[in-house]
C-alpha cells in the first residue's frame, strides 16, 4: 500500500512537464512564422514605397502638362457659352419685333371659346410693351404692342359683357318658390341653390375679371357686371309676380307646384291666414264705411256663430254668402294675389340678393364687392320699396274714405316684413346707409298709418249716427256690430303687429293703460307684454264704444221691449264672438270681468224684456176683482170685470204674440231659455187665474172669453221669435 501511494505523484509530473514541452514548442513555431511574414511585409512595404514615389512624379509631370490645356479649353467653353447667350438674346429681342404680326390673327379673331390662347397672347404683347418701353421708347413698335394690347383689352372686356349678357337669366318662379318655401316640418330638406351662370362660363368670367383687375387697370367691368345683374335680379322678382297674376288667379296656387308634387306626403307649410278670412272683413268693413256712415242701407252684416241656427234674421253681405271655389276673380281676390305676391316678392328679393352675393364674391375683387352689391341691387329694391309706398299710399286715401279694411291690408305684409327683418339687414350689411333705411322707413310708414286706421276705426265706431232706417226691424244684431268684431277678430290673427303698430305711435295714455315705474320703457322698447296689454286696451275701448253707441241706437226703437232684444242679440253676439275667437283671454288681460259684465248686460236686457208682459199679465192678477161667495149670484158690474180681464188677457197675449213673432234672436240656447222663461211665468198666471174663475158663472158664452186653453197660450209663446210660425 505505501508503494502505490509514492508512485501517483511522480507519473502526474512526468506528464505535465511533457504537455509544457510540447506548448513550448508550438510557441516556436509560431514565434518563427511571425518573423518570417515581418520579413516579408517589410519587403512589400518597401516595394509599395517605390513604386508610389515613381507614381507621384509620373503625376507631377501629368499634370505639369495638362493644366494649361484644360484652361485654353476653359476659355474657349466660355466664348462659346457667350455667343450662344447673344444669339439667344438677339433672337428673343427680334421676337418682340415679331410679336404684333404673331398675335394679329388670334386678336382679331377675339377670347371667344379659347381665353387661354388669348390671355397667353395678350401676355406676349404685354411684354414686348414693357421691353419697348424700358430699352426702345421711341421706337415705332412701342405704339404698335400698345395698339394691339389696348385692342386685346378691349376684346376681352366685350367678352365679359357678351358672357354675362348671354348666359345670364331670370330665375324661374318655380325655382324661387322652392328657395323660399321652407318646410319646417321636414327635418331633411335638401336646400335649392340658385345656379345663375353654368360652372365653365363662370370660371372664364372670374378668370376675365382677374385679368382685368390685375393687368387691364379698369374698373369698368364692374359697372357693366352690376348692370347686367341688376337688370336679372328686377326681372326675376317681376316674373315671380307675372306667375302669381297668371297662375293664381287661374288656380289658386300661391307656391310652387314642383314644391306640392315632391311633398305631396307632407303637410306644406302654411300660407298666410289674411286671404279669405281678410277679404270677407275687408268686403264687410267696406260695405259698412260706404252705407253705414252715410245711412244708404240696412240691415246688418253677421256671420254664423256657434249657437246661431237657420232660423236667424240676420242679412249676410253678398260676398259672404257668394265666396265658394270656383267663384269669378273679383277685385278684393285680385288684391289677395298681389298681396302674396308682394309679400312672397319680399323673400324673393332676399333669397336671391344673398345668392347674388355670393356670386359676386367670385367675380368682383373684395374691396369693391359691398359698393357694386349696393348698386346691384338698388333697382329691384327701390321698385320692391315703391310698390310698398303705394300701399302706404293707397291705405291713407282709403282711410281718408272712412274705409278702414285697409288697414287689413298693411298688416299680412308687415307682419312678413318684420319677421324677415333681421334677415333682410344681414343681407344688406355693408351697404350704403340710404339703402339699410329704406326697409325701417316702410316699417314705420305701415305702423303709423296702421296705427291710425286702428284710431280712427275706434272712433267710428262712437260716432256711427243712429239712424232708424239703418237699424234692423227685428231687433238683430246691428251691421256695426258684425262689423268690429269681425274687425277685431282680424286683429287676434295679427295680435302682435297690432300691438306693434299701436305701441310704434306710443298710444299709451290714449287707452290709460298703468304703468308702474319699471315698466315705464316699455313703451319705447315696444316689448311683446306692453304691446299685449296695448292692444287689449284697444279692444276694450272699441267694445266699450260698440256698447255705448249700441246703447244709443236702440232708443230708437219706440218700443222697449223690441229696444231690449235688440241689445240682448248684440250684446249677446259680442260675447259669443270673444269667446269663439279667443278675444276674450285678450280682453282679459286689462278688464278681467268682461266676460261677467256682458253675461249682466244680458241678463238686465232679458229683464227688461219681460217686462213687456206685465200690461198681459196684470189682467190675470186680483187687482179689481170681484170678492164673491161660492154660488152666488154676481152683479153686473162683477161680471164685466171678469169679462173684462179676459179680453184684456187675450188682446194682449194675440197682440204681443203677433208682434214679438217678427222680432229675431238668432242664438237658439237664448232664444229656447227666453221663450221657456216667459212661457213659464205666463203659463202659471193663466192657469191660477183660470181656476179661480172656472166656478164663476159670468157669462152665457164662456168660449168667447176663455179662448185659449194654457197648453194653446205654451205653444203661442213657444213661436215667439220664428216668422215662419
Amino acid at each position: 500500500m505505501g508503494i502505490t501511494s509514492k508512485m501517483i505523484p511522480t507519473e502526474d509530473a512526468s506528464a505535465r512537464k511533457r504537455e509544457i514541452e510540447e506548448k513550448l514548442k508550438q510557441e516556436q513555431e509560431t514565434l518563427s512564422f511571425i518573423r518570417e511574414n515581418l520579413e516579408k511585409s517589410d519587403q512589400l512595404t518597401k516595394g509599395m514605397v517605390s513604386i508610389l514615389s515613381s507614381f507621384e512624379s509620373r503625376l507631377m509631370q501629368l499634370e505639369n502638362s495638362i493644366i494649361p490645356v484644360h484652361k485654353q479649353t476653359e476659355n474657349l467653353q466660355r466664348l462659346q457659352d457667350n455667343v450662344d447667350k447673344t444669339l439667344s438674346c438677339l433672337d428673343h429681342v427680334i421676337s418682340y419685333y415679331h410679336v404684333a404680326k404673331d398675335t394679329d390673327r388670334i386678336i382679331r379673331e377675339g377670347p371667344s371659346g379659347r381665353l387661354d390662347e388669348y390671355l397667353a397672347c395678350i401676355a406676349r404683347i404685354q411684354k414686348a410693351v414693357e421691353y419697348f418701353q424700358d430699352n426702345n421708347p421711341d421706337s415705332p413698335e412701342l405704339n404698335t404692342v400698345k395698339a394691339r394690347f389696348e385692342k386685346g383689352k378691349e376684346l376681352l372686356e366685350a367678352e365679359f359683357r357678351s358672357l354675362l349678357t348671354r348666359y345670364s337669366k331670370p330665375v324661374p318662379p318655380i325655382l324661387i318658390l322652392d328657395a323660399i318655401s321652407v318646410d319646417e316640418d321636414i327635418e331633411l330638406q335638401e336646400e335649392v341653390v340658385l345656379e345663375h351662370l353654368p360652372e365653365a362660363v363662370l370660371q372664364d368670367i372670374i378668370c376675365i375679371s382677374g385679368w382685368l383687375v390685375e393687368y387691364g387697370r379698369n374698373q369698368d367691368f364692374m359697372n357693366v357686371y352690376f348692370q347686367i345683374r341688376s337688370s336679372q335680379l328686377d326681372r326675376s322678382i317681376k316674373g315671380l309676380k307675372e306667375h302669381f297674376r297668371k297662375n293664381s288667379v287661374s288656380s289658386g296656387i300661391l307656391y310652387s307646384p314642383a314644391v306640392q308634387t315632391k311633398r305631396k306626403d307632407t303637410p306644406t307649410k302654411k300660407a298666410p291666414k289674411r286671404p279669405g278670412t281678410i277679404r270677407k272683413a275687408q268686403n264687410l268693413l267696406k260695405q259698412y264705411s260706404q252705407h253705414g256712415l252715410d245711412g244708404k242701407k240696412g240691415g246688418s252684416n253677421l256671420t254664423p256663430l256657434e249657437g246661431y241656427d237657420n232660423d236667424l234674421r240676420v242679412k249676410l253681405h253678398s260676398d259672404a254668402l257668394n265666396e265658394k271655389h270656383g267663384a269669378t276673380i273679383g277685385k278684393d281676390d285680385v288684391l289677395d294675389i298681389e298681396i302674396d305676391s308682394y309679400i312672397h316678392c319680399i323673400s324673393a328679393f332676399v333669397k336671391l340678393a344673398q345668392s347674388e352675393y355670393a356670386l359676386l364674391t367670385e367675380i368682383i375683387p373684395e374691396h369693391h364687392q359691398k359698393k357694386t352689391f349696393d348698386s346691384l341691387i338698388q333697382e329691384a329694391l327701390d321698385n320692391l320699396m315703391l310698390e310698398g309706398d303705394n300701399i302706404v299710399s293707397a291705405a291713407r286715401r282709403a282711410i281718408m274714405r272712412h274705409d278702414y279694411s285697409a288697414v287689413l291690408t298693411i298688416f299680412p305684409i308687415l307682419r312678413h316684413l318684420k319677421m324677415n327683418k333681421s334677415e333682410f339687414d344681414s343681407t344688406l350689411q355693408g351697404t350704403a346707409a340710404s339703402t339699410k333705411n329704406k326697409l325701417p322707413t316702410l316699417i314705420t310708414s305701415m305702423e303709423t298709418i296702421g296705427a291710425k286706421a286702428l284710431e280712427e276705426f275706434a272712433d267710428s265706431i262712437k260716432n256711427d249716427p243712429d239712424k232708424e232706417y239703418n237699424m234692423p226691424k227685428d231687433g238683430t244684431v246691428h251691421e256695426l256690430t258684425s262689423n268690429a268684431i269681425l274687425f277685431l277678430q282680424q286683429l287676434l290673427d295679427f295680435h302682435e303687429t297690432a300691438g306693434a303698430m299701436l305701441a310704434s305711435q306710443v298710444l299709451g295714455d290714449t287707452y290709460n293703460i298703468p304703468l308702474d315705474p319699471r315698466e315705464t320703457s316699455l313703451a319705447s322698447s315696444s316689448t311683446s307684454d306692453f304691446n299685449k296689454r296695448l292692444l287689449s286696451s284697444y279692444i276694450c275701448k272699441v267694445l266699450g264704444n260698440l256698447q255705448l253707441n249700441l246703447l244709443s241706437k236702440s232708443k230708437v226703437y219706440e218700443d222697449s221691449a223690441l229696444s231690449a232684444i235688440f241689445l240682448h242679440n248684440n250684446y249677446n253676439y259680442i260675447l259669443k264672438s270673444l269667446e269663439k275667437s279667443e278675444l276674450i283671454q285678450l280682453v282679459t288681460v286689462t278688464q278681467r270681468k268682461a266676460e261677467s259684465s256682458y253675461r249682466e248686460l244680458i241678463k238686465q236686457q232679458i229683464d227688461i224684456y219681460q217686462r213687456s208682459w206685465l200690461k198681459v199679465l196684470e189682467h190675470l192678477t186680483d187687482k179689481n176683482m170681484p170678492i164673491f161667495q161660492p154660488g152666488a149670484k154676481l152683479k153686473d158690474k162683477e161680471r164685466q170685470v171678469i169679462k173684462d180681464k179676459f179680453k184684456g188677457f187675450n188682446d194682449g197675449l194675440e197682440e204681443l204674440c203677433k208682434i214679438q213673432k217678427g222680432w229675431a234672436i238668432p242664438d237658439k240656447e237664448q232664444r229656447d231659455y227666453i221663450r221657456q222663461s216667459q212661457r213659464k211665468i205666463v203659463s202659471d198666471a193663466y192657469r191660477a187665474f183660470t181656476q179661480r174663475c172656472a166656478n164663476i158663472s159670468f157669462t152665457k158664452n164662456p168660449e168667447k172669453y176663455h179662448k185659449y186653453r194654457p197648453e194653446e197660450v205654451e205653444e203661442m209663446i213657444e213661436k215667439l221669435f220664428d216668422t215662419s210660425a
